[in-house]
C-alpha cells in the first residue's frame, strides 16, 4: 500500500508521547513492504523545542534508531494534489490543524484513497468544542485509541465508523536490555502533565520515595519550579527530556518503574492506560500503578503489574518489590507475555489490515492481510 500519514511530528517526542507509537507503527508498516510518507508542521512546537533544548543532535541520534523512518516537513500551502496522489491509505492525526483536516477530506471526494482520522488524547471528552468543529464529514472513519473515544464520536455523530485502536509498543526498540546492576530503584518516565496530576503524583510517587528513602530518578519536560523544589526535597534526581527511544536501557538500571495516569484518563476515560505502560512492560520491569479503570481487560492486574490504591498500598507494594524476587519475576514474566501477545506494534498492523480490508482499500493484497 501507498500510506500518507499527517501528525505533529515523527521526529521529536518532547512532550509528545503520540511519536512513540507512530514510530512504531511505520517501522512496521514499512518492513512489510509498503511505502509509508509521513508529513508533520515545519516549525512544530514539539520538534521545535527539542531543538532549542538539545541542538540537532537530537534529530541525528533518532536516525541511528529509526534508520528506516523520515518525515517530511511542509508550510500551509502544501500542495496536496500531490501528496495525495498515489496514496492508497491516508490517516490524519487530531493534533492537525482543522483547516487541514478539512482540506484533506475535501481532496477525498476526488480522490480514490479511503482517509482515517486517528485520535489519541483525552479532548473528545473534556474539549468538545474544538474536536466537534473538524469537518471529517468526507472521511471513511475514526481509528480511536479506546473504546470511550469510538463512542464518543458515534454518539456526538462526528463519524459513522469508528474502530478502537490501541497503542502498542514497538518492541524492536522496547525489550528487555542487558545491564550491569542497578544504579537506583526507582525509575519514572512522564512529563509533569500541566497540572493534570499533581496530586497523583505527590501521592503515588514523590511521597512514598521520600518517607521510604529510595533512591530514584524521574525524567521529563515542562517540570515547574515547585515540583522540581519537591523532587529535591524527596531527594529524588531529575534527569529532564529523555529520548523515548533511550528508555529500555534506562529501565535496565531501576529495579522498578511506575504508572500514574493524569487524571481526564482516570475520571473519564476508563480503559485508556496511555502508551507509558505498555513499553515498560515490554522491558521488563516490574510496574507499579496507581489506579486506573482498565474496562478493556487489556491486562491482567495483579499479574502484569500491581494497583496501589493510596500511597501506603504503593509503600507497601515498592518495600516489596525491593525484598521479594519471587514477586519480581513473576511480575516481569507476566507483563512481558502479555505485550509479546497482544500489545505489539506488529499486532496494531494486523488490526489496521482488517480495517483496510472492511474499507475496501486499493493495492491491499492478500499477503498484506496475513
Amino acid at each position: 500500500m501507498n500510506i500518507v500519514l499527517f501528525y505533529h511530528s515523527l521526529l521529536s517526542d518532547w512532550n509528545h508521547g503520540n511519536a512513540h507509537f507512530l514510530r512504531g507503527i511505520a517501522t512496521e508498516l514499512i518492513s512489510r513492504g509498503n511505502q509509508v510518507t509521513i508529513y508533520e508542521p515545519k516549525g512544530g512546537w514539539s520538534l521545535a523545542n527539542l531543538i532549542k533544548e538539545k541542538g540537532e543532535q537530537a534529530i541525528e541520534e533518532f536516525y541511528q534508531y529509526y534508520p528506516l523512518l523520515k518525515s517530511v516537513q511542509y508550510h500551509p500551502d502544501l500542495n496536496l494534489d500531490t501528496a495525495l496522489a498515489d496514496a492508497d491509505l491516508v490517516i490524519v492525526h487530531e493534533w492537525s490543524e482543522h483547516d487541514l483536516v478539512k482540506k484533506i477530506g475535501e481532496k477525498r471526494k476526488s480522490l480514490p484513497f479511503k482517509l482515517l482520522f486517528h485520535d489519541t488524547h483525552h479532548r473528545a471528552a473534556t474539549e468538545i468544542d474544538s474536536m466537534k468543529a473538524y469537518d471529517l464529514s468526507a472521511y471513511d472513519g475514526v481509528l480511536a485509541y479506546g473504546q470511550v473515544i469510538s463512542d464518543i464520536y458515534l454518539r456526538e455523530n462526528w463519524t459513522k465508523r469508528a474502530w478502537t485502536w490501541h497503542e502498542a509498543a514497538d518492541t524492536r526498540i522496547f525489550k528487555p536490555m542487558p545491564a550491569n546492576g542497578y544504579e537506583g530503584d526507582l525509575v519514572w518516565i512522564g512529563n509533569w502533565g500541566d497540572e493534570e496530576r499533581t496530586k497523583e503524583l505527590f501521592e503515588f510517587l514523590i511521597e512514598p520515595v521520600k518517607e521510604l528513602k529510595l533512591k530514584a530518578t524521574i525524567y521529563g519536560v515542562r517540570y515547574p519550579e515547585h515540583a522540581l523544589k519537591a523532587l529535591e526535597e524527596a531527594g529524588i534526581t531529575y534527569g529532564g527530556w529523555l529520548p523515548n527511544y533511550k528508555a529500555p536501557e534506562v529501565f535496565a538500571r531501576y529495579r522498578f518503574t511506575a504508572h500514574v495516569p493524569r487524571g481526564p484518563y482516570v475520571r473519564s476515560l476508563p480503559g485508556i492506560p496511555t502508551i507509558r505502560p505498555f513499553e515498560a512492560l515490554a522491558c521488563g520491569i516490574p510496574l507499579l500503578s496507581s489506579p486506573w479503570n482498565d474496562s478493556e481487560n487489556l491486562f491482567t492486574p495483579g499479574k502484569d503489574f500491581v494497583f496501589a490504591r493510596n500511597k501506603e498500598k504503593m509503600k507497601t507494594l515498592m518495600q516489596r518489590v525491593l525484598e521479594d524476587e519471587g514477586f519480581v519475576s513473576q511480575l516481569k514474566q507476566n507483563g512481558l507475555t502479555s505485550i509479546q501477545q497482544r500489545h505489539t506494534c506488529s499486532h496494531r498492523v494486523d488490526e489496521l489490515y482488517k480495517i483496510c480490508g472492511e474499507l475496501g482499500v486499493n493495492n491491499l493484497t492478500q499477503q498484506n492481510i496475513a
